[in-house]
C-alpha cells in the first residue's frame, strides 16, 4: 500500500535539519512528500510524467520512488527507518530501510539531471547515504566523519548533485555500516542514457534487485548484526524463494538483468535456457570487443552486473545463484551428514519416547520439501515451492523466468505454469534395461566375485635374517 504523510513542514524547520548542502528559496518552502511502500509484490514500472524521459525499469519486489520537479532539479524524499519486511508468505523480519522497506525504493533519473535528494533519519543513530558508484562533488560522497557529519535521529540532510553517467548504481550507508547494512539498509539507483548511446541498447524489460544476505535464528524476527559470513537466509531484495517474483516476459523481448551485490561473499549468477551477455558494470557499460555469451556470471562483493538476453526459449527457465546453499532457507550449519546411516533401530526406540520423532538427511535433504515439519513461529521452510510436478526443492537465491509468446508488451502478470507441447516432457522410462556391453568382457557383473572352488592355500612366513627372535 502506498502513503503520503509529511514529516517536517515550514521554512525554519527544514532550514535547521539542512546540512549537507545549500538549497533554493522554493526548495525550503517545504520538504517533498515522503511516499511510502509496505506491499512485498513487484509493482509496475513508473512512467516518467515529468522531467526528460526514459524507458523505466522493474524493481524485483519492489518499486521505484517518486520525485518532483523543483525549478528543473529532480527531488526525492528518502526515510531511514525501521520496517518490517515480508521476507516469504508466513515469516516476516524486523529490518531497517527506507521509506517503508528493505530495500529502499529504486531511485531512476536520466543522464545530467540535476538530483537533489532528502533524507530524513528516523533510526535511533547516526546515519548517512553513499552514493555507490557516482561521480560527484567529495563533500556528497555520504562517507560519515569524513566527508560529512553523520545525520543524527530526527534530522534531515540534503545530498545534491549532477547525475554524470550513465549505469547501474546503488546507494547505502557509511555509518555504522556493518549494523546498518546487516539490518537491510540499502537500494537500487539507475541513471538513463539521456541520449542515443553506442554501448548501451534500447530494451523490452528491464529488471533490478539486490543481493543481500541474512543471519535470523529460526523462530526469530531481527538479524544477528555482527555476523560475519555464516549467514543463514540469501536474498533478491530482501526476498527468498519461493517469496522472489518470477520475471515475467514476452518471447524474444530483449531483456536486461541488473544485478547489485552487498553480500560477503560472491554469488555466481546462472540463467537456464538462454545465453546471455555481460553488458555494463557500475563503472559503466562495457566495449563491445570484451563481451561474450554467458550463461553464468560472477557477482562480486560490492560490484553491480548488468546481463542483457534475447528470450526466445519459451518455458519457466531457473534463475539462481548456483552456489548450492544459497539456494536454501535457515539452513543450519551444524547439522551433521546422515547420508547411508542405518536410523531404524534408533527410529523405533527413540519414537516410544518421541512419538513425532522423524528422521532427517539419510537419504539426503530432499525428502525435507515434502515433510509436514513443525517449525518455530515466523521461521521460513529450509527448501521450498511447489511447481507443477512437486516439490520445487529450493530457496533463498531462486526465482523463475516465464517466457511466454501470447504474454503482452508491457505485461508483468504472472502467467502461470508453462504447458508443455506434447513429447517435450523428460518421462520415466519402463522397458528392461540392457545389460553394458562392457560386461560380458569383464565376466559379468563387475563388481561380484568371480565363482572360484575352494582350495587351501600353503603361507610359509620366514624370520627377517639376523635376528633372533622367541
Amino acid at each position: 500500500m502506498v502513503s503520503r504523510r509529511n514529516f517536517i513542514s515550514g521554512a525554519s524547520a527544514v532550514t535547521a535539519a539542512v546540512s549537507a548542502a545549500a538549497v533554493s528559496k522554493v526548495a525550503l518552502a517545504a520538504l517533498p512528500e515522503p511516499v511510502l511502500q509496505t506491499e512485498s509484490r513487484t509493482m509496475p514500472p513508473l512512467q516518467p510524467d515529468n522531467g526528460r524521459p526514459y524507458n523505466p525499469v522493474v524493481t524485483l519486489n519492489g518499486w521505484t520512488l517518486p520525485w518532483r520537479m523543483n525549478n528543473g532539479v529532480k527531488e526525492f524524499h528518502l526515510v531511514a527507518e525501521p520496517v518490517v519486511r515480508e521476507m516469504t508468505p508466513g515469516f516476516k523480519a524486523h529490518l531497517w530501510g527506507y521509506n517503508g522497506q528493505s530495500p529502499g525504493p529504486t531511485i531512476e533519473v536520466v543522464e545530467g539531471d540535476r538530483v537533489r535528494i532528502f533524507v530524513t533519519n528516523k533510526l535511533p543513530e547516526l546515519h548517512s547515504v553513499h552514493w555507490h558508484g557516482q561521480r560527484l562533488p567529495n563533500g556528497m560522497d555520504g562517507v560519515t566523519g569524513l566527508t560529512q557529519p553523520g545525520i543524527p535521529p530526527g534530522k534531515t540532510f540534503v545530498y545534491e548533485f549532477v547525475a554524470r553517467r550513465p549505469g547501474t548504481f546503488m546507494y547505502h550507508p557509511h555509518a555504522d555500516e556493518m549494523v546498518q547494512m546487516a539490518m537491510g539498509m540499502m537500494g537500487f539507483w539507475v541513471t538513463h542514457p539521456r541520449n542515443k548511446h553506442p554501448l548501451i541498447d534500447a530494451v523490452d524489460r528491464d529488471f533490478c534487485f539486490l543481493l543481500s544476505a541474512f543471519d535470523i535464528e529460526p523462530g526469530s524476527a531481527t538479524p544477528k548484526v555482527m555476523t560475519m559470513l555464516d549467514f543463514n537466509l540469501w536474498t533478491w531484495n530482501s526476498r527468498i524463494f519461493p517469496g522472489i517474483d518470477p520475471l515475467v516476459v514476452r518471447k524474444n523481448d530483449k531483456v536486461r538483468l541488473r544485478i547489485g551485490n552487498l553480500t560477503m561473499t560472491n554469488h555466481p549468477m546462472h540463467l537456464h535456457g538462454h545465453e546471455f551477455l555481460v553488458t555494463g558494470t557500475d563503472g559503466g557499460p562495457t566495449p563491445k570487443s570484451t563481451r561474450q555469451y554467458e550463461v553464468t556470471a560472477d557477482v562480486a562483493v560490492g560490484q553491480m552486473r548488468q546481463l542483457e538476453f534475447i528470450a526466445d526459449e519459451e518455458g519457466d527457465w531457473a534463475f539462481h545463484c548456483h552456489k548450492s546453499h544459497h539456494t536454501m532457507n535457515a539452513m543450519g550449519h551444524d547439522v551433521p551428514t546422515m547420508i547411508g546411516v542405518d536410523h531404524r533401530q534408533v527410529v523405533r526406540q527413540v519414537t516410544q519416547l518421541v512419538p513425532d520423532y522423524m528422521v532427517m538427511g539419510e537419504r539426503g535433504m530432499h525428502d525435507m520439501t515434502e515433510m509436514e515439519m513443525p517449525l518455530p513461529d515466523n521461521t521460513a521452510a529450509m527448501m521450498t515451492g511447489t511447481g507443477p510436478f512437486g516439490a520445487v526443492g529450493m530457496g533463498g537465491m531462486f526465482s523463475v523466468v516465464k517466457v511466454r509468446r501470447e504474454q503482452k508488451p508491457g505485461d508483468y502478470a504472472d502467467p502461470g505454469w508453462f504447458k508443455h507441447p506434447p513429447g517435450t516432457v523428460a518421462y520415466e522410462f519402463t522397458g528392461k534395461l540392457p545389460d553394458p556391453t562392457r560386461f560380458a568382457a569383464e565376466g559379468g557383473v563387475s563388481m561380484a566375485p568371480a565363482a572360484r572352488p575352494a582350495r587351501d592355500i600353503e603361507v610359509k612366513a620366514r624370520k627377517p635374517l639376523g635376528h633372533d627372535h622367541h
